[in-house]
């Protein structure tokens, strides 16, 4: 295997980032403005996906979209 070969594979194994942090990245995952992502955060819908010490908030992006899909029904 080339160096060439090897890099071309790397760039097709980068794993996708699981996590979201802070309400603009919760905004981003819901598609959604950071006053409607406040709004959801606030309403207990996502509280199994965020994780919140103090100001820092991490979302599983994965969860959250689960939780969501589960609510809309």
């Amino acid at each position: 295997m080339t160096v060439q070969e090897f890099l071309k594979l790397q760039k097709h194994n980068v794993p996708e980032k699981k996590y979201e942090y802070g309400l603009k990245g919760l905004a981003k995952t819901l598609g959604c403005s950071r006053s409607k992502a406040a709004e959801i955060k606030s309403s207990g819908i996502l509280d199994d996906a965020i994780i919140q010490n103090g100001n820092l908030i991490i979302i599983d992006k994965e969860k959250a979209m689960q939780l969501m899909a589960l609510h809309k029904k």
